[in-house]
């Protein structure tokens, strides 16, 4: 064969190859609308307040595993930041009554964003165990930080929240206008996390995953990078818990407990780590789990049986659902 003949089908595989990247993305996208459109007409069919904590908890595992699954650092403080937007949120909007809900929401997310970089300075240059134990320690210290804290209401948390007025126009006293508020903060966290996830820094996190040394090697500034992935994922992972206090006008110790980063390794780890719609699918899996079990007789016994399927998963589906999904396509449907 000329080298003429070997440039044509170079020419022509590539071509091949581009075509299905093309039809891959258009597949990708039209599930996307499709998901879109489905949580568009949700609220007619759901309890709406069911469907924003669904949200809330989607957009907290999404943030998580952009930590975990992308930069390959596994977090057991995140619950601080959730509950630091929170916290921040609801004493701004209790406290100042002429401030609009997204200025509230706002605030709550920047300050999980600098707490997020306090811990991020801190134990960024520890990897592994040491780097999980530095934050849940970390996270810890947040935590009796709001037991003692007057602003937080102790034990008994901030109640009554005001869900005030979107712009000062909309009035999210209504759970239908609040449900499509919140469904736009997921939207617009959710693409946030697409478009890191997708960009050059992203591969470059994926190289410090998957080959930290060899990263190293090409000259990338390691740290630089976890640390921004970090900030980036406490301040969603704030968006979130602000946004969660506003849809339930309470911002509680619960959030802040280290019972909380355990359940967002859950969801993530049973929707398929690394993968884009795994943490949102986990999340669902856990929140209606939790929702549903918790008002039958086996309430006592949800900690319990959330700690049976996690074992399942593991065993059987060590990918997640999402992951395992994913390989049987490709095995069945190449």
């Amino acid at each position: 064969m000329s080298s003429l003949e070997n440039i044509q089908v170079a020419a022509a595989m590539h071509s091949v190859e581009q075509q299905r990247q093309r039809a891959a993305r258009w597949r990708k996208h039209g599930f996307c609308l499709a998901l879109l459109g489905v949580a568009l007409v949700a609220p007619l069919a759901v309890y709406p307040v069911f469907l924003m904590k669904l949200l809330c908890f989607a957009l907290f595992a999404c943030a998580f595993n952009l930590l975990l699954g992308y930069a390959g650092l596994l977090s057991f403080g995140h619950a601080a930041f959730l509950a630091c937007g929170g916290y921040v949120t609801g004493f701004m909007l209790s406290h100042y009554s002429g401030l609009s809900t997204e200025l509230g929401i706002l605030a709550g997310t920047a300050a999980s964003g600098v707490l997020g970089l306090g811990f991020g300075l801190l134990a960024i240059r520890r990897q592994g165990i040491y780097f999980a134990m530095i934050t849940l320690a970390l996270a810890q210290l947040v935590f009796f930080l709001f037991v003692q804290a007057p602003f937080t209401g102790g034990e008994n948390g901030l109640q009554g929240v005001p869900r005030g007025h979107l712009f000062g126009l909309i009035d999210l006293s209504s759970n239908l206008a609040l449900y499509y508020f919140v469904l736009a903060v997921f939207v617009f966290g959710f693409a946030v996390i697409q478009r890191t996830i997708h960009s050059p820094y992203g591969q470059v996190l994926k190289a410090i995953r998957d080959n930290e040394p060899r990263a190293i090697s090409l000259g990338y500034n390691v740290d630089a990078h976890k640390l921004l992935a970090f900030v980036i994922s406490a301040t969603l992972t704030g968006l979130a818990g602000a946004t969660k206090t506003v849809v339930f006008q309470l911002a509680s110790l619960t959030d802040a407990h280290w019972h909380m980063s355990g359940e967002v390794i859950l969801m993530t780890l049973l929707g398929g780590v690394g993968t884009v719609l795994g943490p949102l699918v986990g999340a669902g899996v856990v929140v209606t789990l939790q929702s549903y079990l918790s008002n039958g007789p086996l309430g006592d016994w949800v900690h319990v049986i959330l700690g049976l399927i996690f074992v399942l998963c593991v065993l059987l589906f060590r990918a997640g659902i999402v992951g395992w999904l994913h390989k049987l396509v490709r095995r069945n449907f190449k």
